[in-house]
């Protein structure tokens, strides 16, 4: 983990969630590294409508897996996402809102900061 990363305002990266514990290190960050092929970065708070358009796509979020400690999320979770499927809900009509605060810089790779802010905020 880098405790030096940036989040996508050039401000240093803060906690996601704690609970449920997300992030590719399950330490509450966004953060990552070149093992994380996913980029897990951006901090996503859950929507009905994105755990749906998810599960469509082959990802269960929704679904426990005790073998995972995983407790499954739900509407209102705070979560980091793979970039490219939160991309994917954007052009869908179903992202969910980014906590700017939150989002590794490396978000910028895959969407602009105005794409990421037109869904910004505690919703």
């Amino acid at each position: 983990m880098n405790k030096d990363a940036l989040n996508v305002l050039g401000t240093p990266l803060i906690p996601c969630s704690y609970d449920p514990l997300t992030g590719f290190f399950r330490d509450g960050c966004c953060n990552t590294d070149e093992e994380d092929s996913g980029s897990h970065v951006i901090c996503a708070k859950m929507t009905q409508a994105f755990l749906d358009f998810s599960l469509e796509q082959g990802n269960d979020l929704s679904t426990p897996r005790a073998e995972h400690r995983f407790k499954g999320l739900k509407a209102g979770d705070r979560w980091c996402l793979c970039a490219l499927r939160w991309k994917e809900a954007f052009d869908a009509g179903v992202a969910p809102a980014v906590i700017l605060e939150s989002t590794h810089m490396r978000a910028l790779a895959f969407a602009s900061l105005d794409q990421l802010q037109s869904v910004n905020g505690e919703r």
